[in-house]
């Protein structure tokens, strides 16, 4: 099935704004740096003309647009230049009140003669009389004839020099190319190029696997400071089997990915019920809906090794599947906003976790930001992935663990990373919330991730649950080696397995609750999958990950890791299976 949104059926209100906590939006249609030329000049409007050549409503003269450019660049440049004779004039202020300080003038009396000196130089350019008095000839011929510090004053005209052909330079620089000598150099974009999606550069690349105990990634810790822009408003041509991607891109809206903000869609233009709760789909949400329940790409492990190198395919499908976040519409209740870690991170409304209270009327007492999520072939409520719990909503999530019959926590985040990412929501030993006693049995800790074994009992009846909590995974990045994740996932299906088969599903959660534990589930999915069919479909099980928590495996860089790790995954097996 192909499917397409053609980009003259959106309204410019449809495009996704990129929010952090408690931040305002910022449209992405306004003008940016690279939108500019040179530093600041404003960009020319495009005019429109009727086939009469009259100028329609809206739209500007270009002659107009370029004489206004040409202004700002004038007014610009008389700007610096002020800026770059005071400097001069600096520069030889200091350079000669030196001298005549090392002659054995006082302080003040330097500072005079140096005055001098400057007014004897401006005599030459301005028709003026001096200022500081006619002397100032008699001083340059002292000056010019002292022998002993004679390198200062040639010093200073030498650095007087050095700045007015540094001047010129930068002057027809900033006039021709729009730009100085130490301005970024700017793109100018068309008019029609606005529609941009921001993800950073990933900074890993898939190592050759000649030992199983080798690192996976050579990662830059460090994020890259320029922040790469991909034009979504084209197609994008990907070289993979058309037998195999049976789903073409759909919307824009939906597209929107971000390492470093969280995602937040606009409502439609024009729908005025909130679409989780019977409303009619629009046309672009419709084929969004479209594109997660059947887009598929089945990978064989030959395919699956070329595909984690091919980055920038990768960065393709990963842009071109929708996020499906949840209009904040569908959650306008009072105090709500104190339940929710990020404003912009909701659950989507057909699989939230509903928790059960005595006033079943009251919303936000059956209220956890948290979702139920399908595993492998389908299993219903096999995951449940939730925030990371606030100081507000720790009494909830312990209710849902109870509620759920869970047996498993996995926590992907540190309780602090630059700020809280979640609150530490367990006892050093004993603590009771909402009437369930949680106690510490046993702390161990591993490499890269630390156990503890809780006993909860609520009433006459006591459950044990454990809590794996890796460490070892930055915000909004991956992990510098892949192996601890695998030994993670192993270590949290044996658990499973051990489990009593009523158990309820396994929690994962991150700080949002959709970048890091996103990638721990499909990873856990599709390692499943490649041990019993021999093949995965990463694409896939992204697609059902996100039609039940919108936005899981927030950046194109953790769509990419997925990719190496089962890569990594298929080499371990195929090793297994030769000895």
């Amino acid at each position: 099935m192909n499917r397409r949104l053609s980009s003259s059926t959106r309204s410019h209100t449809e495009d996704s704004i990129f929010l952090k906590p408690d931040e305002d939006p910022v449209w992405l249609d306004e003008p940016t740096r690279g939108d500019k030329f040179g530093d600041g000049a404003l960009k020319p409007v495009v005019a429109l003309k009727s086939e009469k050549g009259i100028l329609l409503p809206g739209h500007r003269d270009p002659k107009r647009g370029t004489e206004e450019v040409f202004m700002h660049k004038v007014y610009a440049l008389v700007v610096e230049i002020h800026c770059w004779a005071a400097l001069f004039i600096l520069s030889q202020l200091t350079g000669y009140w030196v001298f005549f300080v090392v002659e054995g003038n006082g302080p003040l009396s330097s500072i005079y003669k140096a005055l001098q000196v400057i007014d004897f130089y401006l005599g030459f350019i301005l028709p003026c009389n001096p200022i500081f008095g006619m002397d100032s000839v008699v001083l340059m011929m002292e000056v010019v004839n002292t022998k002993q510090h004679n390198w200062i004053v040639l010093g200073t005209a030498g650095v007087g020099v050095a700045i007015c052909v540094i001047m010129v330079v930068h002057m027809v620089c900033k006039w021709r190319y729009g730009c100085g000598l130490w301005s970024v150099t700017t793109v100018v974009r068309e008019t029609g190029d606005r529609r941009q999606s921001v993800s950073r550069q990933p900074s890993f690349t898939l190592s050759e696997w000649t030992d199983a105990q080798e690192d996976l990634l050579d990662l830059d810790p460090v994020p890259v400071p320029q922040t790469p822009l991909f034009d979504l408003g084209t197609d994008t041509k990907m070289e993979v089997d058309a037998a195999t991607l049976t789903v073409t891109p759909v919307g824009l809206q939906e597209r929107r990915g971000s390492n470093v903000s969280l995602t937040l869609d606009m409502c439609t233009p024009g729908c005025t019920e909130p679409y989780g709760y019977g409303a009619q789909l629009s046309p672009r949400d419709q084929s969004a809906q479209e594109y997660l329940r059947e887009g598929t790409h089945t990978l064989t492990p030959a395919m699956l090794h070329s595909r984690a190198l091919d980055d920038q395919s990768l960065q393709a499908e990963f842009y071109e599947t929708p996020m499906n976040f949840v209009d904040p519409k569908e959650y306008s209740y009072p105090g709500l906003v104190r339940k929710n870690r990020y404003k912009t991170i909701l659950p989507n409304t057909h699989s939230r976790v509903i928790l059960q209270s005595l006033d079943e009327e009251d919303f936000l007492s059956t209220y956890i930001n948290a979702n139920y999520l399908k595993g492998y072939r389908g299993e219903e409520r096999a995951y449940i992935a939730t925030q990371g719990p606030t100081v507000n909503t720790v009494g909830d999530f312990w209710r849902m663990v109870w509620q759920e019959g869970s047996p498993i926590i996995v926590m992907i985040t540190n309780l602090e990373e630059k700020n809280e990412k979640c609150a530490e929501y367990w006892p050093e030993d004993t603590v009771t919330h909402e009437g369930i006693e949680i106690t510490v049995v046993t702390v161990t800790q591993e490499d890269d991730y630390s156990l503890r074994v809780f006993t909860l009992k609520c009433g006459q009846e006591e459950r044990s649950l454990r809590q794996y909590w890796y460490t070892s995974w930055p915000d909004q990045k991956t992990p510098d080696k892949a192996p601890p994740l695998l030994e993670l996932v192993q270590e949290v299906e044996r658990a499973r397995e051990e489990a009593p088969a009523t158990s309820g599903p396994v929690i994962v959660h991150c700080s949002a609750g959709i970048g890091r534990t996103g990638c721990f589930i499909a990873t856990s999915i599709l390692c499943k999958q490649l041990r019993t069919e021999g093949v995965v479909d990463i694409l896939s099980t992204t697609c059902q990950l996100r039609l039940d928590r919108g936005g899981m495996i927030q950046t194109s860089e953790q769509y990419q890791f997925v990719h190496h790790v089962l890569s990594l995954y298929e080499k371990q097996l195929s090793q297994s299976t030769e000895e």
